[in-house]
């Protein structure tokens, strides 16, 4: 992948729910996540919407090349 579109902090996001390891996988365990998220958390979930737009945007190569570690 020329440039890394995710920010630091959805890298860390991703390297949370990286279950399965395949792009599709991430996105539906994003998009399940996202479900039980309360009014309160509004920040995670543009965070979550954010990656999950952008996951939608990369290609299975470009994600498989991706650094999914947290760095916290």
């Amino acid at each position: 992948m020329k440039n890394n579109p995710f920010t630091h902090e959805e890298i860390n996001l991703m390297s949370i729910y990286n279950a399965d390891g395949t792009r599709e996988g991430l996105i539906a365990d994003l998009t399940e996540m996202r479900g039980y998220l309360d009014a309160e958390e509004a920040e995670l979930r543009e965070l979550t919407d954010s990656a999950i737009q952008k996951l939608h945007t990369i290609t299975d190569v470009e994600f498989d090349s991706l650094e999914l570690y947290p760095d916290f």
